[in-house]
């Protein structure tokens, strides 16, 4: 029996989430309005401590085998699009549309070498929560089977992955023709003819110290960069950096944006994405990394992942070990509340299968026969439990925060 105080876990949150904000204080508000917008909201902004109550309660992890690279962070709103491929300053409008459009895991965070089971009972419990905001339970649950079965299947049966929902294929070929102007637009502005952040909301200045060990540590990880994926130094030309504003679980940590001269022009720039890698949420049931934290995040990728994003690598600010990447326009995330009724079980099969293929590559120890159905029922029980805390812990969290 789980015996739970919602209120004492919702101070533990804000207790966290102060911790984590810490350096910078003004962020604290903006985490607690991403936190109070919806129970998904709060799960994927509280993993810390998602581990910490599995920690106390170890029967809700047991009996499910299977080990290797894990998400640590698995939801239902880790899940993307993405172009993958080699960038190249000679990329012409026919070269830039073959390359591969992906929907896959998008955040490896807090991945780890862990067990299979911690990443599948959270994204079964993400999935319960999100289908509370738009479906009734029943529903949300036949899609939890779905999902879990798709996941058994693609993780240690069959290899033969279901077809791509509607949904996933529109948002494939919606974000297709979406270009970097576009991207640039959204996020610069052209100033005496040369674009700078726009700085507001979604960045914000860097003191000028800080600014000079950015630009070091980004000449830093371009010098690391694979000799496929190395492009002429006047490309990585650094134009301008930020503090970028982003994340819900993240949001505290160092984070900064770079824009470089890409192609060159007002048009051709590019914008890459260093942000501050730690311990991971689930080290606490778990075996300590044995890497550097942005070296640790890079290693699942290549290991989880057949096409990563392009140009990702790690480098160091102030002691602090960075992951970092190039920004595409192509990245966009399904909205969930818009998704119809005929695609939520199809949907939730795609994600346990992405989820199934991304445990087979990283694996170190994986399961000689598929998990029985009782095993798979047992894992959604627990996950009821979970979703249940979580939607108390929810409006304790909230009761707090408008006091």
């Amino acid at each position: 029996m789980l015996l739970v105080d919602p209120v004492r876990l919702a101070r533990r949150q804000l207790e966290l989430d102060r911790e984590r904000t810490a350096r910078f204080p003004h962020l604290f508000a903006y985490k607690a309005a991403r936190m109070v917008a919806s129970p998904l909201a709060l799960l994927r902004g509280s993993a810390p401590l998602f581990y910490e109550l599995l920690a106390r309660h170890p029967a809700l992890t047991e009996g499910f085998p299977g080990e290797g690279w894990i998400v640590g962070d698995a939801h239902v709103e880790n899940f993307g699009a993405y172009r993958a491929g080699i960038l190249t300053v000679r990329e012409t409008s026919r070269s830039h549309a073959r390359e591969p459009i992906v929907f896959d895991l998008n955040d490896f965070d807090d991945a780890l070498v862990g067990p299979w089971r911690l990443d599948v009972l959270r994204l079964v419990t993400s999935m319960l929560l999100a289908g509370r905001e738009s479906e009734d339970g029943t529903a949300t649950l036949s899609q939890c089977d779905a999902l879990i079965d798709a996941y058994v299947r693609a993780a240690i049966g069959t290899k033969r992955a279901p077809a791509q929902p509607r949904c996933v294929v529109a948002l494939v070929e919606k974000v297709r023709s979406r270009t970097r102007k576009q991207l640039l637009d959204a996020r610069t502005q052209v100033v005496d003819g040369q674009r700078r952040f726009v700085l507001g909301p979604r960045y914000e200045p860097l003191p000028p110290k800080l600014r000079a060990k950015a630009e070091r540590a980004f000449c830093k990880y371009t010098a690391r960069l694979a000799k496929a994926e190395r492009v002429p130094p006047e490309a990585l030309e650094v134009l301008d950096v930020a503090f970028r504003v982003a994340g819900t679980g993240s949001l505290g940590g160092l984070r900064i944006a770079v824009l470089v001269r890409g192609k060159g022009g007002v048009d051709g720039g590019w914008i890459f994405d260093m942000k501050a890698e730690g311990k991971p949420s689930a080290s606490i049931l778990a075996r300590k990394p044995g890497l550097e934290p942005g070296d640790r995040v890079c290693a699942a990728l290549r290991a989880c992942l057949t096409q990563y994003p392009r140009m990702i690598g790690s480098t160091r600010i102030r002691g602090e070990s960075m992951f970092v990447r190039r920004l595409t326009p192509q990245e966009d995330k399904l909205d969930l509340a818009r998704i119809s009724p005929e695609d939520a079980v199809p949907l939730a099969r795609c994600l346990g299968a992405l989820l199934g293929a991304a445990h087979r590559r990283g694996a170190t120890r994986a399961p000689k026969v598929p998990w029985t159905d009782k095993q798979c029922g047992r894992l959604v029980h627990h996950a009821v439990a979970l979703a249940g805390i979580h939607e108390a812990m929810y409006l304790a969290y909230c009761d707090l925060v408008r006091r």
